[in-house]
């Protein structure tokens, strides 16, 4: 999980103002964003894009 944690720093560097990384195996999921620290949910019903993509959401159930 380490190595995708630094790879998710690098694109918040290259730009990327939203990002997730799902981890199934353990149910949860970190969320990052811009300028606020890593934000962790376990075993979430589901993801919204936010303010960046309004109409997004991404339903969790079927991967955990």
């Amino acid at each position: 999980m380490s190595d995708v944690q630094s790879k998710m720093t690098e694109y918040q560097a290259c730009g990327v103002k939203l990002g997730w990384l799902i981890d199934p195996d353990e149910k949860r999921v970190e969320i990052y964003r811009v300028g606020k620290e890593t934000e962790v949910l376990l075993e979430p019903k589901n993801l919204s894009g936010e303010d960046l993509m309004p109409n997004l959401t991404v339903d969790l159930q079927e991967i955990f």
